[in-house]
């Protein structure tokens, strides 16, 4: 049977199946589908109390197991793809021009890129220059919100990471990802809340996410968009 589990902003979905065992066995597998194995006679308040102590990690090895999906088709630059902009999809429309350029209209983005250039590199540039100005402008009220803890940033940097959206180090640099310019305001929010926190507790303790869950209530709403969106 499924059920389903409140945890913060989130459900947990997992089929229970009840058995001539002695132990009660929570396992995640490859397709991220929560199964519970309980012993015959176990209540249902007993094996919901587990899944809320097992709750973090369940969704940890789902986030994991979510690396592995496939891929979207790698782009190729070219007119009529789409491309993320800020949450949303936007067709591209590619020129040789005189000069590297993006034009951004609104509704399209136009990249001009002189013979020699390519569409990739001069977008991505774009990507950068807006990821440096539109987080700066995101991030300042939320600053301003940290100093009433008595904290801030040494400094906010873009950087291109592999496997992290962000990072704060032990001199209160922060570091984000450019990709994040691709995805919703409230993903980008969301990660520069978690290095803002970071800021006050070093670790990912419970007053860490305590934190976290009173300057934004539904983040891991959030954090599952942004590991969709951006896979």
């Amino acid at each position: 049977m499924i059920r389903q589990l409140r945890y913060g902003s989130q459900e947990i979905a997992y089929s229970l199946d009840y058995s001539r065992r002695k132990t009660l066995g929570i396992a995640v597998t490859p397709d991220r589908e929560v199964i519970v194995k309980a012993p015959e006679g176990t209540s249902l308040s007993r094996i919901e109390e587990k899944l809320g102590k097992r709750a973090r990690w369940i969704l940890k090895q789902q986030s994991y197991f979510l690396r592995f999906y496939p891929r979207a088709t790698e782009k190729q630059y070219r007119g009529g793809e789409s491309h993320l902009y800020l949450g949303r999809q936007y067709r591209l429309r590619v020129m040789v021009g005189k000069k590297n350029e993006v034009h951004f209209t609104g509704r399209e983005i136009i990249v001009s890129h002189k013979p020699g250039s390519t569409a990739k590199s001069v977008l991505m540039t774009w990507y950068r220059h807006r990821a440096k100005e539109k987080f700066a402008e995101i991030a300042e009220p939320w600053i301003q919100r940290f100093e009433k803890y008595g904290v801030q940033p040494d400094s906010m940097h873009i950087q291109k990471m592999p496997t992290r959206w962000g990072s704060c180090t032990t001199k209160g640099k922060i570091i984000l990802n450019p990709e994040l310019i691709k995805a919703p305001k409230a993903c980008i929010e969301y990660v520069i809340i978690h290095e803002l926190c970071h800021l006050i507790h070093k670790h990912h303790t419970k007053a860490f996410f305590q934190l976290q869950s009173r300057l934004m209530p539904d983040w891991e709403k959030w954090k599952d968009k942004l590991e969709t969106i951006l896979q």
